[in-house]
Parts: structure tokens; C-alpha cells; sequence
């Protein structure tokens, strides 16, 4: 798999994944700004990546501030975790990464300011290892729902590019494949970033899985058809109801694939579930600028002057998806709240394949 992400010498490197399939490089970003803009213009994307990208971020930036005690440090710290947190609203992970950052530091007040520094270097490179780990354990846990011979769809892309490694959406598909099942994946283009059709379709080739290319709206035609037995996509921010905020059009597709009775699964590490927000009508939703739109690779395609809304993810409501893939198991939407909740008996809960 093609590392997308990784932080050498105090330099935050990242694949620049708009140059992706014609280009693999990699920009290094020296500070926080560099790395705030990465993450803007979507040099890396995908909800766990970015929030493996602002943990790197917060260190690097840790590194500029000129402070002898702990107060002064965190004031230091605050325009970083501002600037980070101003670049892509919808995905919690960014939110998390500064949180999580608070909350340790909290424990080390009386530790010298250099030290801290330190460890925030350490704790980056922790995130992005224990990434990897959980994308493998949602794999594992999502495996047993996809039967040999299954044909697979997912929407936009939740793979290894979108993470530190080994994918959310792609992990069960991954497991699956080691463990030796027969199975084909279809990824839909994605517009108007084209994510499937330049990301997902080129990693699964790269592992030699099997994948077929189709536009968006071809994905209505083959699930009437019968010649696709389940959906695994990712999720920006999913919420304590079981609402899936996504990549705009996975609404659709989850729409589509409860007419036709077949599972729709989101793969959610719960890093990106968000228990404060009762429900999807909560989420704040990015929208970004035309030329997404009005353009493909610099190619004008639109007439000029037309007026675009380019609504980069929608919500899909917990009642069209089937089970939501954790770290800790597969629950049902109705169920994803317990987790939040002391001394629940996760076993009690948890989905099971038949």
C-alpha cells in the first residue's frame, strides 16, 4: 500500500493525492500553515487522514512556540488548533485531534515546556500507528458480513489514501480478500472530485483486487439488476442517532440499496462518531467553490458564467444504513449510542452475520 502520510524530521510529509493516478508526490509541509492548507485543498482527504494529518499538524506546530511554562505554551498552541480546525468542517477527526491533544496535555502541566514538545512528536506518530490498527480491526469485524463470490460497491474513497493505512470502508474488503473470499468491488466516480474513479479504483489496483469502474449514476441500474450484493462506504461524521454524514451522494446510494433490499454498511472508527450531536440535522456541511464543479483537471466543462452549488457531503439517516463497523464491532444504528454509554454489554448488542 502507498503510504499517504508520515512525519520525518519535524516535516509533515503528505501524497498529494489532486495529482493522483497520473502523479504519486509528495509534498513536505515545515509548519502548520503548509499543513492547514493540505488538508484545504485536499493534498490529503478522508476523515482519518485528516485527522492523523492535524495531530502532525499540532506537532510541528508545537515545535515554533517560544514559551517557558505550561500556560504560556497552550496560548501559543491556540492559533494552531484554530487554523486547523477552520479548514474542513464536517469531518469530526480534526475536532478530535485537538481534543485529544488538550486532554494529554492536561495531565503534563508541571513537565517542562520542551518536553512537551517532545511528546507531542510521539503522540502524532502513536495516532497514525494506532490508525492503522483499527482500520485492521474494522476489517476483521466487517469481513464476516461479505460471503465468497459477493460483489461490493463504496462510494467515494475510504481506503487506505483516506487513512494512515489499510482503509475503513476498504478494510472488511481487504480482510476479506486475505482471507482468501472471491470478491469483486465496484467503486462509482464520485463527482465532482472524481475520489472513485482516481483514488479507490487505482489503490485496489495497486493490491491487485478487483474493481470495476462506473459513474454515479450507473449504480441505481446494476442494484435493480441483482449484480451487487452489499455497500461498505466511510463516514465524515456520524452522529449519536446513527446518522452517516458522507461524501455527497452516498444518501443516494443508501436510498437506493434499501429499495432493493440489499445492506448498506458504513465503516466508522470511533474517532469520527460524534455522540455530542443528537442528530444528522446538526452537522455542519462544507460547501466548496464552483470550479470543482465547472472544471475537471483545469478543463473548463461548464458554460460560463452558469451559477453551482457544489455541496461536498449530504447526510444519509440512520434508517437506510444496515450496521455501522467500529473498532469495537458492528452494531446497528439504533444501537451506536450505547457505546458512549458505562458498562454496556457490547456482546448483547453487537451484529452477527447469519
Amino acid at each position: 500500500m502507498v503510504k499517504t502520510i508520515e512525519l520525518v524530521d519535524g516535516v509533515v510529509r503528505m501524497l498529494d493525492q489532486t495529482r493522483l493516478p497520473r502523479e504519486v508526490i509528495y509534498v513536505d509541509c515545515t509548519d502548520y500553515h503548509m499543513v492547514a492548507k493540505g488538508i484545504k485543498d485536499l493534498w490529503i482527504r478522508g476523515a482519518p487522514a485528516i485527522g492523523i494529518a492535524a495531530s502532525m499538524g499540532i506537532a510541528i506546530g508545537a515545535q515554533e512556540i517560544k514559551a517557558s511554562a505550561f500556560d504560556e505554551f497552550m496560548a501559543g498552541l491556540e492559533p494552531v488548533f484554530q487554523t486547523l480546525l477552520a479548514t474542513r468542517p464536517t469531518a469530526v477527526n480534526i475536532q478530535w485531534a485537538v481534543e485529544r491533544t488538550k486532554k494529554l496535555l492536561a495531565g503534563k502541566k508541571d513537565e517542562p515546556v520542551d518536553s512537551l514538545k517532545s511528546f507531542l512528536i510521539e503522540e502524532a506518530n502513536n495516532v497514525l500507528a494506532q490508525d492503522i490498527e483499527i482500520n485492521k480491526t474494522i476489517g476483521k469485524w466487517g469481513a464476516q458480513f461479505i460471503k465468497d463470490g459477493d460483489i461490493v460497491i463504496t462510494h467515494c474513497n475510504a481506503g487506505s489514501l483516506a487513512t494512515g493505512g489499510y482503509g475503513t470502508a476498504t478494510g472488511p474488503i481487504r480482510a476479506a480478500v486475505e482471507q482468501g473470499k472471491k470478491i469483486q468491488v465496484i467503486a462509482d466516480e464520485t463527482r465532482p472530485v472524481l475520489q472513485g474513479c482516481r483514488l479507490t479504483a487505482w489503490e485496489l489496483m495497486q493490491d491487485n483486487i478487483p474493481v470495476t469502474l462506473i459513474t454515479d449514476n450507473t449504480a441505481g441500474a446494476l442494484l435493480r439488476k441483482g449484480e451487487i450484493n452489499l455497500a461498505i462506504v466511510g463516514t465524515d461524521r456520524t452522529v449519536a442517532n446513527g446518522d452517516v454524514a458522507n461524501k455527497i451522494g452516498t444518501y443516494s446510494l443508501a436510498v437506493l440499496c434499501k429499495e432493493n433490499s440489499v445492506p448498506f454498511y458504513v465503516a466508522a472508527p470511533l474517532s469520527s462518531i460524534d455522540f455530542s450531536i443528537p442528530s444528522g440535522d446538526f452537522i455542519p456541511i462544507e460547501e466548496r467553490g464552483p470550479e470543482e464543479v465547472t472544471h475537471v483537471f483545469g478543463c473548463h466543462i461548464a458554460p460560463e458564467g452558469v451559477k453551482v452549488r457544489n455541496i461536498a457531503f449530504d447526510v444519509t439517516p440512520a434508517k437506510y444504513v444496515t450496521g455501522i463497523i467500529t473498532e469495537k464491532g458492528v452494531f446497528r444504528p439504533k444501537d451506536l449510542h450505547k457505546l458512549n454509554e458505562r458498562g454496556t454489554d457490547l456482546d448483547s448488542i453487537m451484529m452477527k452475520a447469519e
